[in-house]
């Protein structure tokens, strides 16, 4: 059993709508934090209650703008200052995270400097869920609890009852979690093989696999400007796909994405809440992580596994 006084959650200030979903299933209140701001554009942070010894868990995911990150590294010098027992990093969505390996000569590591920021700040632990690349994990030196959107993601699949299923995958790079996908439910993995002009831009694709009188899924960890994602499901409709629906964890969904989503062949495109959504695309669906997130700290909190959270 939890002590109710043993630890506290607070928000940053993007992020308040799923810390506040959090605290509702925890059954404890969200922490009163002030975000103080200047005529500049400068901001300081500071806790109205104390929380010295408690276990002190800082929910912000770190989208653009890079304020969010910025609030997020104050919450964390401010807790440490402030004598807290130990520090736990909330992040649903962990920015700059594409930024992952050198993949051409001068380039920066953005997910290594972010991960540095974060351990120099004085996190005692991360908790997110979808990393781009599993292998930021090691970038920390410290525990990293990396939960999926599956667990979330599939029930809401197969409560759709659809015949005929075939998983797809945007691309090579999301294979491994397309072939988990189809591997769980049994059913076809189609892949998409793409070439980009640069980034964001699509120049040319082709489908391996077999789409003709199937019910496409295409399943992704994340959707920015929806170039891939949009093309991918116009050329399977025209490869004789009955639907096409998307599932991705985190909803960037900047720039044309929107318009881009309405006016293609998508049914439907599922995202977490992990990103807050704002714009009002009728093809946007969106299930929430906050008893994911709720339960993991529970079990973090009793020091017990987090695997049994894991469909897959």
């Amino acid at each position: 059993m939890i002590d109710p006084n043993s630890f506290m959650v607070f928000s940053g200030t993007a992020t308040k709508y799923l810390a506040e979903k959090i605290c509702q299933s925890l059954g404890c209140p969200l922490g009163k934090l002030l975000m103080m701001k200047f005529s500049d554009g400068e901001f300081a942070v500071s806790y109205e209650q104390s929380i010295r010894g408690r276990d002190v868990f800082l929910v912000q995911s770190t989208f653009p703008s890079s304020d969010n990150l910025m609030e997020l590294l104050l919450m964390i010098d401010a807790a440490k200052r402030a004598s807290a027992k130990s520090i736990n990093a909330v992040v649903p969505y962990f920015g700059w995270a594409r930024q992952d390996r050198k993949d051409r000569p001068r380039v920066s590591l953005g997910a290594k400097l972010v991960a540095d920021m974060l351990s120099a700040a004085g996190i005692d632990r991360l908790i997110t869920m979808d990393l781009h690349a599993d292998q930021i994990q090691g970038f920390f030196n410290v525990p990293v609890d990396h939960l999926y959107a599956s667990s979330v993601i599939l029930p809401y699949l197969q409560s759709l009852n659809m015949e005929d299923l075939v998983i797809a995958s945007p691309d090579i790079g999301g294979s491994k979690r397309a072939n988990t996908y189809s591997k769980y439910l049994g059913v076809p993995l189609v892949m998409c093989n793409k070439t980009r002009a640069r980034a964001n831009v699509v120049s040319s694709m082709q489908i391996i696999g077999d789409v003709k009188d199937k019910n496409v899924v295409i399943v992704d960890d994340m959707v920015d400007t929806a170039g891939t994602i949009t093309m991918a499901a116009d050329i399977m409709k025209q490869e004789g796909a009955k639907s096409v629906r998307a599932c991705a964890t985190h909803c960037v969904m900047s720039g044309p994405a929107n318009e881009r989503v309405q006016n293609s062949a998508l049914e439907e495109i599922v995202f977490t809440d992990s990103i807050p959504y704002n714009n009002k695309c009728t093809k946007v669906k969106q299930l929430s992580v906050a008893d994911l997130f709720a339960q993991t700290i529970r079990l973090v909190l009793e020091n017990k596994s987090i695997s049994d959270q894991y469909l897959i």
